[in-house]
């Protein structure tokens, strides 16, 4: 069933979100949930409208699964891959029969894909701090992403530091930047197209 995906996360996310900071600094961002202009500035710039499958990288409470789910068509698919258990209760609120909440994390992207039968994404949407990851690790994310991402597909990562963009510029070649200032803490975000085959 589909609901309106505008509803803000309420307190209780808020604050689930600022504990598991303080719990697992290492894979939780930031102190608080990502800001709905940075939401909306996330979806424009992987013009998510467009798309058929859709991964999101690093869910947290899910801010910015709201805002792909109300741009994205009413036939797609999103499935969000979220580490932390915790996140997962959130992300079940939404309630939107269109969402596939993966628990897991970002390196099981080819399994998750396989195993929930998703065609290859359109768009890739990470909030996964790259900065944060052994260097290994984080290559070997972003290699899984070039290689399951659609010929012309998008992948969009949104973050504090630049790490990502030298570590996927092999990959992906250069970036597209943009820096959204209204969130906390101000972010880039940066956008690759994979070549059509």
């Amino acid at each position: 069933m589909l609901k309106s995906q505008r509803a803000r996360p309420h307190l209780g996310d808020r604050l689930a979100f600022f504990r598991e900071f303080l719990k697992h600094p290492q894979q939780v961002a930031s102190i608080v949930p990502s800001s709905r202009f940075l939401e909306r500035r996330v979806v424009e710039v992987a013009d998510v409208r467009s798309a058929r499958a859709v991964v999101e990288l690093g869910a947290g409470t899910g801010g910015v699964t709201r805002a792909i789910l109300a741009a994205m068509p009413r036939d797609a698919q999103l499935l969000s891959v979220e580490i932390n258990p915790r996140f997962r209760t959130s992300l079940e609120r939404i309630g939107d029969s269109r969402l596939i909440a993966y628990t897991g994390g970002a390196g099981e992207l080819e399994r998750a894909i396989s195993l929930h039968g998703l065609a290859a994404p359109d768009v890739v949407i990470s909030g996964i701090p790259f900065s944060k990851m052994k260097r290994d690790s984080a290559s070997h994310v972003l290699q899984m992403i070039s290689t399951v991402l659609a010929a012309g597909g998008r992948f969009v990562a949104y973050q504090l530091h630049k790490r990502v963009e030298s570590l996927c510029r092999p990959l992906l070649g250069p970036a597209q930047v943009e820096l959204e200032l209204r969130n906390i803490p101000p972010l880039r975000i940066y956008r690759w197209q994979k070549h059509a085959a």
